[in-house]
């Protein structure tokens, strides 16, 4: 095509600054603009020579394989830019119901989210042009997964530290990740890959990458699989019990022995009728171990068969069952396909299809019934016939009177299972060409469509409904075909039959579908010259088509289903839009850029958003840049139209843990607070995971931010071909502040204000109310234009290349990002508890995360040390759902997470065993095997699995030959 054509591509000695990435991407500085041809620059769609205003950093191949990594995931969650996200490390089916915002669990995803502000608020590209949202099977997302991109296709990775709505539309108010796949290959390569932990977990990939090229065609092609093994939690002391070093304290209420509380009318006691633990006739018993047959006395219950509950001794230990790593196996095929129409047009072809099968378990499914179940569903009413034959307390449970619960782990039905199958369709076609007036003018366009469908089968549930029958009258349930009266009162001494487990058992599938289909065409080039230098300018238009479905089982829309409830989602949007970009310099050391994007949604009307930057050189090495851009997030699918049930885990300050539990008459302003929202004498939270109602909104408008940055960069030219090859350095500044944020209600920090505000508050209070047992109803907590988000910091950047010596050449990079602010303000003026060193809710923002790397070569022989750092954090304890928090002498003291350092290392022989194009590497990550820190507020294996790795190193090797 010529050199003038755009190429959409960035080479190596194009970079204005190759950051450190994933610990080990080197930054480069722009070198003189007479040596560069124009390209495009991810955050610009101006074809240019040099550096712009805005900070870009990008992972070419030989970086990404010096990481040890073999998913695109793993490798962007490292970067000391992003935040907490979704990642296989994750077990999350099946145990907290679907997220506020629509989008499912995510389960076996991969996400990034840059500036900690949320994957949704990331903008994921693939050669410039936007990626289709993940299908969770539970939901309709507003997040790329990334694990439909196999990283065997990925060429190299830029990544715009930077907000630029302007320049690409919605969704990039943190930052966009633009995935460059191989475009030109000539030979065969294969590459085998395969590594392990000490604990398991065994990951193997294997690719085939093909093409050739001629004067006027190429072509590429891959094939790819990949196979993650999975872990048990049983493996690791920190994750094989609900908390570490507390036994079984924060284990479920649901046991194998199971859980009866109660009144027993028969028992004369002052005012009954309110059956509340400060009552004579109330009981909150279980059976003893090795129990065949109870035997119930209500006079004194525990002479017997049964014994009071206590919490830290008889809970159940689920977190064997769970995964610390779960299983995933991926399947791919590429192929990208170029052909010149002639010296001026361009033809290119590309298509992926992409398999995912992933799985997800947890502890077999508890049954809960009775009003303190608190599903505000089938489950709250259910009541336990006097004439069941397994009811060994001769009255009947009655929800409206004298019953609480009744819970049961069944063992014998075995684990959930969750078994995920995804695949992802993309298909591209476009052109691009060369006009050849004035200086020449660049152009494109391009149509793609791609469809993520997702299936999700459900193992070893029960249908709720079934449960109401087999528990009722047993007259009632013996006249329906199949129904036989259920026993939830024999504990393991007297198991289930299999003709009741079959009777309430339920296999349940879900399945969801999102759809993207866009057209674009741009044209870029040089309107006119200031001296020497180019004035250039791009405009274009975009249309996208959104459409998305969420099918949950019948048995969850119906509230029939154990597990959380949903509801189906079937909608589309669609959104025009045209832009325009400039770049102006003005002085022959000082340039200005500016960009405007209108865009008109289907679902809310028009917005327009815009950016400005500048870049000055006032000597010769260093130069200052800086941007500011106003951008928006339009609301998604998934939060326009979902409805579903989550739950959290809530600890009420009324009780034990939260420090307030009422003895006698309260004394402190919390103790006040919990009596007059009705809390009895001697409250203790049933259950830490308070089911709440929650979903989409219609009416949400987009958010709206404001971000700028402010950077130095400079290169010590003076020094190279003399002491160095290369010294550069690189600080910048960045500001994001969202308002109209999407999202709902912090539960826990809105229930504290509540309670601090006395209780009653017909604002803050206006979500909660209790049951007579104290315990709190399932709140509405629905999406809303909510509030405030702001964050800031700065980013640092070294690379060293030293000069080639005796010995071999060392290298030296560093990023690092010091986090200076994070607040989050709801609409009630609740400041959320996720601030920067703080842990919550299985996610954290570190003040610090550094990462760097050593590198040395001589001759076929590379070797690499990379150094990964996080910051030290603070969990509150009165998040806790235990006490006796190692540290925490009261409930408003904090445990901290200490600081880790993680090193990774890694060997390379090129032309191995003499043979040219044969490549082998061996190394190890986390090479001295260090634990994550212990998290004692975290919902799963005792350690925050979004900000940490996985416990132990892990050893892996890499042969590549090329021919």
């Amino acid at each position: 095509m010529g050199k003038n054509l755009l190429r959409g591509a960035v080479p190596r000695a194009v970079a204005a600054l190759i950051s450190l990435t994933v610990g080990v991407a080197q930054a480069q500085t722009a070198v003189d603009q007479g040596q560069l041809e124009a390209v495009v620059v991810t955050g610009s769609r101006i074809t240019q020579s040099g550096a712009g205003a805005q900070p870009v950093s990008i992972i070419d191949r030989d970086i990404i394989e010096k990481t040890g990594l073999q998913s695109l995931g793993d490798l962007l969650q490292e970067l000391t830019t992003g935040g907490s996200a979704l990642n296989t490390k994750f077990n999350s089916s099946g145990n907290f119901g679907y997220p506020p915002d629509g989008g499912g669990i995510g389960a076996g995803s991969s996400e990034v989210a840059l500036r900690n502000l949320d994957s949704k608020r990331t903008l994921v590209l693939v050669d410039g042009i936007r990626w289709v949202n993940e299908s969770s099977a539970s939901g309709v997302s507003g997040s790329a997964d990334l694990n439909t991109i196999p990283l065997s296709v990925v060429d190299r990775i830029e990544v715009l530290e930077d907000g630029a709505s302007a320049v690409y539309g919605s969704d990039a108010i943190a930052g966009v990740v633009n995935v460059i796949t191989r475009k030109k290959f000539d030979g065969v390569e294969i590459n085998g890959y395969a590594g392990e932990y000490g604990k398991g977990g065994r990951t193997t990939e294997a690719s085939l990458t093909a093409g050739g090229s001629t004067d006027r065609f190429s072509a590429v092609f891959v094939a790819s699989y990949f196979n993650q093994d999975a872990i048990s939690s049983s493996k690791w002391w920190q994750s094989d019990v609900p908390e570490p070093l507390t036994g079984l304290s924060a284990g479920s209420s649901a046991t194998p022995q199971g859980r009866y509380t109660f009144c027993d009318p028969r028992v004369a006691v002052p005012n009954y009728g309110s059956c509340t633990p400060d009552q004579g006739n109330y009981y909150n018993v279980t059976l003893n171990n090795g129990t065949t047959t109870p035997v119930w006395n209500p006079a004194n219950p525990t002479s017997g068969t049964y014994h009071n509950w206590v919490g830290s001794q008889d809970r159940f230990n689920f977190a064997p069952y769970n995964d610390l790593l779960t299983p995933s196996q991926r399947k791919s095929l590429f192929t990208n396909l170029a052909y010149n129409i002639n010296d001026d047009v361009e033809l290119h072809v590309k298509g992926l299809f992409n398999n995912r099968q992933s799985a997800n378990q947890a502890a077999p499914e508890p049954i809960f019934v009775g009003p303190y179940a608190g599903t505000a569903g089938i489950a709250d009413g259910i009541s336990v016939a006097a004439n069941n034959p397994y009811n060994p307390f001769g009255i009947t449970l009655d929800p409206a009177t004298n019953f609480g619960w009744v819970t049961r782990r069944p063992l014998e039905v075995g684990p959930r299972i969750f078994n995920q199958d995804v695949n992802t369709y993309y298909f591209n076609v476009g052109l691009k060409g060369v006009l050849h007036f004035g200086d020449g003018f660049s152009w494109d366009a391009n149509y793609a469509y791609a469809d993520n469908k997702a299936d999700q089968t459900f193992y070893n549930g029960f249908n709720i409904a079934k449960i109401k029958l087999a528990l009722g009258d047993v007259n009632v349930c013996l006249a329906v075909p199949g129904c036989v009266p259920l026993d939830l009162f024999g504990g393991q001494g007297r198991q289930m039959t299999q003709a009741m487990i079959n009777y309430i058992k339920a296999t349940q599938l879900d399945s969801s579908d999102e759809k993207l289909q866009l057209f674009t065409a741009n044209i870029t080039g040089s309107m006119f010259h200031i001296g020497e230098r180019s004035a250039g300018f791009a405009v274009g238009v975009e249309h996208r088509k959104y459409e998305a479905a969420f099918n949950p089982d019948p048995l969850r829309q119906q509230g029939e289903s154990q597990d959380s409830p949903a509801f189906p989602v079937a909608a589309a949007y669609h959104v025009n839009e045209a832009y325009a970009e400039f770049n102006f310099p003005l002085l022959a050391s000082l340039s200005t850029s500016a960009a405007v994007r209108y865009s008109d949604y289907s679902t809310f009307g028009g917005d327009t958003t815009g950016k400005v930057g500048f870049r000055w050189e006032p000597i010769k090495d260093l130069a200052a840049r800086g941007t500011y851009s106003k951008g928006f997030r339009a609301p998604n699918l998934g939060e326009l139209y979902g409805l579903t049930q989550f739950a959290p885990t809530l600890v009420d300050p009324c009780g034990p843990n939260g420090g307030a539990v009422v003895t006698g008459p309260p004394v402190t302003a919390l103790q006040k607070a919990c009596v007059a929202q009705g809390v009895p004498v001697g409250f203790v939270q049933a259950n830490t995971q308070i089911t709440s109602f929650t979903g989409g909104n219609k009416a949400l408008n987009p958010e709206k931010s404001d971000s700028y940055t402010l950077g130095v960069q400079y290169r010590a030219r003076w020094a190279e071909n003399q002491v160095t090859d290369k010294l550069a350095l690189e600080t910048n500044y960045y500001h994001d502040k969202i308002t109209g944020a999407i999202q709902a209600a912090d539960l826990q920090a809105l229930l504290n204000a509540c309670l601090a505000a006395g209780g009653t508050n017909a604002t803050l209070c206006s979500a909660f109310s209790r049951q007579a047992s104290g315990n709190l109803n399932p709140p509405k907590n629905f999406l809303q234009n909510f509030g405030e988000i702001q964050t800031g910091g700065v980013d640092f950047k070294l690379d060293w290349v030293g000069a080639a010596t005796p010995v071999g050449r060392f290298t030296t990079s560093v990023q690092a990002t010091y986090v200076s602010s994070y607040k989050a303000i709801d609409g009630y003026g609740n400041v959320s508890q996720r601030q920067v060193g703080v842990e919550v809710n299985n996610s954290t923002i570190p003040r610090i995360r550094l990462n760097s790397q050593i590198g040395w070569g001589v001759g076929d022989w590379q070797a690499s040390w990379i150094v990964r750092y996080i910051h030290s954090v603070t969990e509150a304890c009165s998040n806790a759902a235990i006490t006796g928090v190692p540290g925490c002498e009261t409930s408003t003291d904090f445990h901290v997470l200490k600081a880790i350092v993680y090193n990774d290392v890694q060997l390379e022989w090129k032309n191995a065993l003499s043979l040219s194009g044969l490549r082998v590497a061996v190394g190890v990550n986390n090479l001295f095997g260090q634990n994550p820190p212990i998290c004692f507020t975290c919902t799963l294996n005792g350690y925050d699995a979004a900000t940490y790795d996985l416990p132990g190193a892990f050893w892996n090797a890499r042969v590549i030959y090329k021919f």
